[in-house]
């Protein structure tokens, strides 16, 4: 594994295809502006491909993650993630250990017991791009692999 993919949803739930919704569901991005971290392997580039009308992703960086699970992550009744829940519950010491694992795609969300597996994100400061949610992000829009660009986009959201 090289690294991980930050995932997230942009559109809603109307007029969306069942299969759609299932890989989404399973992946963790039940409603619009959610977002999820998963490793870059072969089972995570066919639900990306199954979602990719509805989704954005890209590649993201160490700095990014270790900032979206110290900010947005949520465990069991909606508690912010600390670092000494963090110790008690996964193998990890601290949250920035936990989250160079996850960006380097040693370590999955679910390795901390009860630490949801997805964040929920505000929209992004100035709007999504200028064509809109419909359309390619490579053609102006929204949805689509944003490679290496994805953290700029996700420090709008948080």
């Amino acid at each position: 594994m090289t690294g991980a993919y930050a995932l997230l949803r942009v559109r809603g739930r109307m007029h969306v295809k069942d299969y759609t919704t299932y890989a989404m569901r399973v992946m963790g991005l039940t409603r619009k502006n959610h977002c999820t971290l998963l490793p870059e392997d072969v089972q995570s580039k066919r639900m990306i491909f199954k979602a990719k009308d509805y989704i954005t992703w890209g590649a993201v960086d160490e700095k990014t993650v270790v900032r979206l699970i110290r900010e947005r992550g949520r465990v069991a009744g909606d508690k912010k993630l600390t670092d000494s829940y963090v110790k008690e519950n996964s193998k990890f010491k601290d949250i920035p250990s936990f989250a160079q694992a996850v960006a380097k795609g040693e370590a999955r969300l679910k390795d901390v017991k009860g630490l949801k597996h997805y964040f929920r994100l505000n929209p992004p400061k100035k709007g999504f791009e200028r064509k809109g949610i419909k359309v390619p992000y490579k053609m102006g829009g929204a949805i689509g692999d944003r490679a290496d660009k994805m953290g700029l986009l996700l420090e709008r959201m948080i």
